[in-house]
């Protein structure tokens, strides 16, 4: 899986994706993820300022993200992806044989789940995605690049950067050779919101907290009977 990250700020991805199991995909070559800076695409004033911003039409508050960098940088991605199947997407009038999912963050559309992202996973060979910031991305994007949108909760965030890598984290996961075992994907059996280690007996400011007696017995059915009523009661 290719993941291609459009964003004025590829250094916010720096830390998150040199770390543990994501770091070793990229590391392994069972994921690569790549930046593109819609800055790169527009040319800049007297000063070299690069704005990839302006005012709404209809006025309001805040600035929202033009078209143009973000329909290049776009079209720089798909320029660079070889052709893979007959999936066609049409991006800027161009007809491309190649598996590629467009995502925008929007807080009011579909809501992103794992069973997306298992669908995804499967389905295509690379995905953009797209991170607006300020008010947001001039709507025509959508329409000409046939994008889906995607929320990944019902709230505003500052910019689509975090969303983007809770989509590169779940959807990575799926993939095979991602987790160390197939056991270790949560949704692939039965788990429990509640989890308990050592010690047995955990002793904190005079009082005693104790592992439920089914998960010591080493009895499997009845453990995996009190995951299904746990869950059911969260």
């Amino acid at each position: 899986m290719n993941f291609h990250i459009i964003t004025i700020f590829p250094e916010a991805f720096d830390s998150y994706l040199k770390e543990s199991i994501i770091g070793r995909a990229i590391k392994n070559k069972k994921i690569s993820v790549k930046f593109y800076n819609p800055r790169d695409f527009i040319k800049g004033n007297k000063t070299n300022y690069k704005p990839v911003d302006d005012k709404p039409y209809g006025g309001g508050p805040g600035m929202v993200m033009r078209a143009e960098p973000i329909l290049k940088a776009v079209e720089k991605v798909i320029g660079k992806i070889p052709a893979r199947s007959t999936y066609s997407t049409a991006v800027a009038g161009m007809k491309n044989n190649k598996k590629i999912l467009i995502i925008n963050f929007v807080p009011s559309a579909e809501k992103f789940t794992t069973s997306f992202a298992k669908k995804v996973s499967k389905k295509y060979t690379d995905i953009i995605l797209i991170c607006g910031r300020y008010e947001g991305i001039d709507a025509r994007i959508d329409k000409i690049l046939k994008t889906k949108r995607i929320s990944i909760g019902d709230y505003v965030l500052t910019g689509g950067e975090l969303p983007a890598m809770i989509l590169v984290d779940c959807i990575s996961r799926q993939i095979d050779g991602v987790l160390g075992k197939y056991e270790s994907l949560e949704e692939e059996r039965i788990s429990s919101s509640e989890v308990f280690t050592r010690p047995e007996i955990l002793k904190y400011k005079n009082k005693q907290y104790k592992v439920p007696k089914v998960l010591l017995s080493g009895n499997h059915k009845e453990i995996e009977n009190w995951k299904r009523i746990n869950n059911s009661q969260n």
